[in-house]
């Protein structure tokens, strides 16, 4: 550059920064503009992608909530079909022979229910409560009550009272009196 003369070192120079000046203003105006757009269409983009996947999945689970009340609704009746109907009594009596057989449970004492009752406001079952006495072994009573609870899940055994049994042989002085209530739910009249 020192064989040059001034006068074309001078031109060199502004020939150099003319030409970054305009490197540099088709960087800002153009390229930076067109990347600047890009990155906007990309958001864009990804905002249009996610309100589809959200109609989409809407658009999935559009019979979820009728498959819902519909399975409801079967497991409804077929709790319905095992509660009690008109005559609780006869029903209570033969669930409870049934359902002892296995226990070494005697209960030789089951009383009727007075009127059922409402139990909530509106809600569309009565309720019923029994009394139950007999005798068992400690272990065996709490066995049976257990497993008698989680089988039928609308009942409900309150009221427990328990004491020794009265005139018992010498094999059998461990053995228990009891008396409970049964309170069930009676389905309501078709």
């Amino acid at each position: 550059m020192n064989k040059l003369s001034k006068e074309k070192q001078t031109r060199l120079i502004l020939v150099i920064l003319i030409t970054l000046a305009v490197l540099s203003g088709l960087w800002l105006g153009l390229i930076n503009y067109q990347q600047k757009y890009l990155r906007d269409l990309a958001v864009k983009k990804d905002a249009a992608r996610a309100t589809l996947d959200k109609q989409d999945l809407r658009h999935r689970n559009a019979d979820r909530p009728e498959a819902e009340v519909i399975e409801a609704s079967k497991k409804l009746a077929e709790l319905e079909e095992d509660m009690a109907p008109g005559d609780p009594v006869s029903w209570l009596f033969g669930k409870i022979q049934v359902f002892k057989l296995p226990y070494k449970v005697e209960i030789p004492q089951i009383s009727a229910p007075g009127d059922t009752k409402d139990f909530l406001g509106k809600f569309p079952y009565k309720q019923a409560a029994f009394s139950v006495g007999g005798t068992a072994y400690f272990h065996d009573l709490g066995k049976f009550i257990a497993d008698f609870e989680n089988h039928f899940p609308y009942f409900r055994i309150v009221n427990l009272d328990l004491t020794p049994a009265a005139g018992a042989a010498e094999s059998d002085k461990e053995k228990l009196t009891f008396n409970f209530q049964i309170v069930t739910l009676v389905k309501p009249s078709a």
